[in-house]
């Protein structure tokens, strides 16, 4: 990544901090990542994405529809469903999605193990207060 001269308000860089806050987010990541296979109806995400409520799998659906990386489309069918896919730029986000989440899985049991050390040093040694 480039340098933003040592300011730290570099408006693009921030601009780029808050898009990175949407699509590396844990629950878009899932969301794009399970829209690779295509479209889906609401439903089919919400049991597809373990783990995810109703309320966060909307606000993750809209915050990614704001930013052009899927698109909602509204079926006039009896009753009326709601189907969401990739838009272009979306499926371009795929390639990077698919290694953190690789990654991740791969890592699983050596981040528990790793947080469980943490966790027992810290318990283990009193807090340090500032004076």
């Amino acid at each position: 990544m480039g340098s933003d001269n040592g300011d730290g308000n570099n408006p693009a860089q921030c601009r780029v901090r808050e898009v990175l806050d949407l699509v590396a987010d844990k629950w878009s990541l899932y969301t794009v990542s399970y829209l690779g296979d295509g479209p889906r109806r609401f439903t089919e995400l919400k049991r597809g994405i373990d783990g995810i409520s109703q309320r966060m799998l909307t606000v993750t659906l809209r915050g990614l529809e704001r930013d052009g990386i899927l698109i909602r489309t509204v079926y006039q069918v009896m009753p009326p469903h709601v189907a969401y896919e990739l838009t272009p730029m979306g499926k371009s986000l795929l390639p990077a999605t698919a290694p953190l989440i690789e990654w991740t899985s791969q890592h699983l049991a050596r981040i528990d193990q790793a947080r469980e050390e943490y966790d027992k040093r810290s318990l283990a040694q009193p807090l340090a207060v500032a004076r």
